[in-house]
């Protein structure tokens, strides 16, 4: 069997592990968690205040409160995402205003998020999908222009840049996610990075349940009480162990991904000149983290036949995102009636293969022999 997805260890996670059960403070914001915030300080260029939390979802959840969402606010996103980047602001009573992807890389149009502002937009969230870098720094601009923050939900993009500056560094705030399918991961983790000062203070505040707990330990209050609303935004530092083991080899593990990513892409390349399937190739690859590798094929029914067809040889592969402004919530709580031609058409064709730090050579070439000899059968038959 050759999963899509397996966490590996990469390092002295068990030794981690057994330290910060041993220090006897393994609840939240412990030594390890201090060590994962200040490496991806530094990873962002020292500018910057991280905070771990929970999940990438529960960092979104942050980034909502802080903007002090009411109902009837509007913040723009992607419907070709994951729930929670939409889920996060709705709570908050927030208007979702979904816009089209661009065909190309899959990410946010620039020029459908300039035509969606209106006087209620109070925020722009982008996701660089698969690691690939939306185009930040035109919607950068146009939210600089219209006074609206920017967030980056960056949960595929740790270890990605754009012309030497990190992703994840471009808006006000921006989310990453540690969960299992991540290319770092502690099973569900995921950060807060803080690139608007203003912000630093309150953020604090709301991952500590509401409490001034930070400027008690400062010393600066005698006691600490509720002054915010909040929750419980904060990760244990036995997943914190696990992570910072991995965080000391991102190098590593980003260069293995790449080297996969381009491997896929050189062996599935004759297929793509004989136009039976779909992939990118970006000029920037040796500056992205590689998370996924996807294909497209021409329709539903023929992705969902070759994702048959490899299970039938125990091969996982898997599709993507349902566009979220066709979701049942969205039509029938939120009355989206939004028409997204790129989107409806590209995520009922989108495959992902199996991509993992330990995948092997011999596994990623038999996935690709599979593949080929699908479309030969696919062939054969018409």
């Amino acid at each position: 069997m050759i999963p899509f997805n397996q966490s590996s260890l990469v390092g002295n996670e068990f030794e981690y592990i057994r330290m910060a059960v041993k220090s006897g403070t393994n609840s939240g914001e412990g030594t390890f968690g201090r060590r994962c915030e200040h490496f991806l300080q530094n990873e962002f260029g020292g500018e910057c205040s991280v905070l771990l939390t929970p999940s990438c979802t529960d960092a979104l959840e942050i980034c909502a409160l802080l903007l002090d969402l009411q109902e009837g606010d509007e913040v723009i996103l992607p419907s070709f995402t994951f729930v929670s980047t939409a889920n996060a602001f709705a709570l908050r009573g927030a208007t979702p205003v979904f816009v089209d992807i661009e065909p190309r890389f899959l990410n946010i149009d620039a020029q459908a998020v300039e035509q969606a502002i209106t006087p209620n937009t109070k925020a722009i969230v982008v996701v660089h999908y698969a690691g690939v870098a939306c185009e930040i720094e035109r919607i950068a601009q146009i939210a600089n222009d219209h006074g609206i923050p920017l967030i980056e939900d960056a949960a595929h993009a740790l270890g990605s840049s754009v012309r030497g500056k990190r992703l994840g560094t471009f808006g006000a705030l921006s989310t990453f996610s540690f969960h299992e399918t991540k290319n770092v991961t502690c099973g569900e983790g995921g950060a807060l990075v803080i690139n608007d000062p203003q912000y630093t203070e309150r953020a604090y505040i709301l991952r500590d349940k509401g409490t001034n707990r930070r400027n008690f330990q400062r010393g600066s209050v005698q006691f600490y009480s509720w002054v915010d609303l909040g929750s419980s935004f904060v990760i244990s530092d036995v997943l914190a162990a696990f992570l910072f083991a991995q965080l000391e080899h991102l190098d590593e593990i980003t260069k293995k991904r790449r080297s996969d990513h381009l491997r896929y892409s050189q062996l599935l390349n004759p297929l793509r000149a004989q136009g039976v399937l779909e992939f990118p190739d970006s000029p920037n690859r040796e500056h992205e983290s590689a998370h996924l590798f996807y294909v497209l094929l021409a329709d539903r029914a023929m992705r969902d036949r070759l994702q048959a067809y490899l299970s039938k040889y125990e091969v996982v592969a898997v599709s993507h995102y349902e566009p979220l402004h066709k979701s049942s919530y969205a039509t029938e709580k939120l009355h989206v009636t939004a028409s997204l031609p790129v989107t409806e058409d590209i995520a009922p064709r989108l495959l992902r293969l199996p991509m993992f730090h330990g995948l092997q050579a011999s596994q990623q070439e038999l996935v690709v022999k599979l593949v080929f000899t699908f479309f030969q059968q696919s062939l054969n038959r018409c």
